[in-house]
């Protein structure tokens, strides 16, 4: 009965003294296995008779002033919520924004922006093309440049304060993923691909090349959109990789776009992947293009035929150049493509055209034009190397 007394009495006690003695009793108990402390010290020693023979492993590459804990990665939206990380953001409204970011924190992290993240400046809004990070210190300052992409034709594009938006676009996120595999992608093809996603414009709002079909009708001005075609055929290729049809893509239906980019030199490789063409099928495509391709576009095949095909081209065009039962616009074309064979045995029959045509009709004028402008091309090519080369095609027979 004493013991059960006592025990009342001391319950009490301890129960609103322990808050107080307690933390002293750890704090004396941590205090004892320091190496400073007497007693720790021979806590330390007996610990390291014991195990002298397991040595602690050394991290190769780590340095002695990072033995604490590896940067804890934190995405940028979270890391701003939390108030981990300080951040300003000012970018151009289409394919760059440069984020100054400062960790507030007392331990050193790695600031993570993912490909998808939004951000928004009135009405402009861009999203982050490829994932970036940057590893900060406390109180460290960094600056970080994302690609991006225009979400809209609509922005702004001009140097100005942007802010994170909670926005998500989820069927741009697989063409992300393509970018993130295929680095050669240009901005200008990502940003293509991405408005064909938004707003599905057609060739003539995005094209560098004079449209047949005219300018684009629109309240928004596209013309910082505007692309090298190269670009518009990557970004085609992009979105047909992931899975996107092609009928469903308003530019495709536009036949100029093949052509176009059938005679570029720089973009020819591209295009014949994407159209699936080879250099045994290449031909047939010119000559259909020629004899039953669009009206308004089949005088752009004698070009791809004096570039691609110089030989056949050196002795048909002045052939349709002199058929007077031609169609004048073919026969113009004849006469300017001979230039675009880049061949000095083309500069004599280009000054004989302008003599027998003359200078006062638009045949000889244009012939007198290619002639002068294959003069300054070859005295460029006898200086330095062309920097596209034109191969030289079998002899066909057949035009």
């Amino acid at each position: 009965m004493k013991i059960k007394a006592v025990c009342a009495i001391l319950a009490p006690v301890f129960a609103v003294g322990a808050p107080f003695f307690v933390p002293k009793l750890v704090q004396l108990r941590t205090a004892m296995i320091k190496p400073s402390h007497p007693m720790g010290a021979m806590a330390a020693l007996a610990v390291g008779e014991n195990s002298a023979s397991a040595p602690v492993p050394e991290v190769k590459g780590a340095s002695r002033a990072a033995a604490g804990p590896s940067n804890e990665a934190i995405e940028l939206q979270v890391g701003t919520e939390q108030g981990l990380l300080k951040a300003e953001f000012h970018g151009n409204g289409r394919e760059s924004l440069q984020a100054k970011l400062t960790n507030t924190g007392e331990t050193a992290l790695k600031a993570q922006v993912e490909a998808g993240q939004m951000f928004e400046a009135g009405l402009n809004a861009v999203v982050v093309v490829r994932s970036a990070s940057v590893n900060l210190e406390p109180h460290q300052s960094a600056e970080l440049r994302l690609q991006t992409a225009a979400t809209r034709t609509g922005n702004k594009i001009a140097q100005q304060n942007y802010k994170l938006s909670y926005g998500r676009v989820p069927k741009i996120d697989p063409l992300f993923a393509y970018a993130k595999e295929h680095s050669e992608l240009t901005s200008g093809a990502i940003q293509t691909a991405v408005l064909a996603l938004m707003e599905n414009l057609p060739l003539n709002a995005v094209c560098k090349f004079t449209p047949l079909a005219g300018e684009l009708k629109s309240r928004f001005n596209t013309d910082a959109f505007r692309v090298e075609t190269t670009d518009i055929i990557a970004g085609l290729e992009a979105l047909r990789a992931v899975g996107v049809p092609d009928t469903s893509v308003v530019m495709t239906v536009d036949t100029q776009l093949k052509i176009e980019a059938m005679i570029e030199p720089l973009c020819r490789a591209a295009a014949m992947h994407y159209y699936n063409l080879t250099p045994e099928t290449e031909w047939a495509f010119w000559k259909n293009e020629l004899l039953q391709g669009d009206p308004a576009t089949r005088h752009y095949a004698l070009y791809g035929i004096a570039r691609f095909y110089p030989d056949v081209a050196m002795e048909m065009l002045p052939k349709w150049a002199r058929e007077t039962k031609t169609n004048p616009v073919f026969r113009l074309s004849a006469v300017q493509a001979l230039a675009d064979t880049q061949r000095p045995e083309a500069l004599p029959v280009l000054r004989q055209l302008a003599d027998d045509f003359g200078m006062n009709t638009e045949l000889g004028r244009a012939a007198a034009g290619a002639a002068e402008y294959l003069d300054q091309q070859l005295a460029a090519l006898a200086t330095k190397q062309a920097s596209v080369s034109f191969r030289a095609g079998p002899r066909i027979d057949g035009l």
